[in-house]
């Protein structure tokens, strides 16, 4: 099978999975398991495990980056591949403890409420944003196609590295008012 014909099926996937995993996100993040009649305790202890794998995340990208400028390829591809095993893993943690526990409000007041919406407005924005980027930035890697890899890793690695960074920030500034 050519590139080209794998190529277009993994867009066909990425497309879904770029539609599907938003849309699967804020449906779960409005179920509460409680209110479905299961009796099961809230997950309260998982927003900062899942802050520290945002942190992890946003280390191994620049790892990443650095073993790539050094010439070193596989390190490159494995961390890489772990970025996006940690991703996974913050996303199933997230929803998990949103399908448990009652939302926080943040009970910051003044400017820093609004810095606040505003770095979780665009940290939101770009989580979903960033999904296909990294999905067909990856694709390339494995179809072997490296000059247009390193074109939208680019661009995927920045927004990715915001994504990390700014959910561990998000967690910071709203855990004082976690009951």
């Amino acid at each position: 099978m050519s590139n080209s014909v794998k190529e277009r099926r993994y867009k066909r996937i990425i497309t879904a999975l770029s539609v599907v995993i938003p849309i699967a996100v804020a449906v779960l993040f409005r179920v509460n398991l409680k209110d479905l009649g299961f009796n099961i305790e809230p997950l309260t202890f998982l927003p900062p495990i899942y802050a520290t794998i945002n942190g992890l995340t946003a280390v191994v990208l620049i790892a990443a980056v650095i073993a790539i400028k050094k010439g070193n390829k596989k390190l490159h591809e494995q961390l890489n591949t772990f970025a996006i095993f940690c991703s996974l893993l913050f996303l199933l943690m997230y929803i998990g403890y949103h399908m448990t526990s009652d939302s926080t409000k943040f009970g910051g007041e003044g400017t820093i409420k609004y810095v606040y919406y505003f770095i979780l407005f665009t940290h939101i924005v770009l989580s979903i944003i960033i999904i296909p980027f990294v999905l067909t930035t990856f694709m390339r890697a494995k179809l072997g196609n490296f000059p247009e890899h390193k074109k939208i890793a680019k661009i995927t690695f920045p927004l990715w590295l915001y994504v990390a960074i700014t959910g561990v920030i998000v967690y910071l500034m709203i855990s004082p008012y976690y009951v």
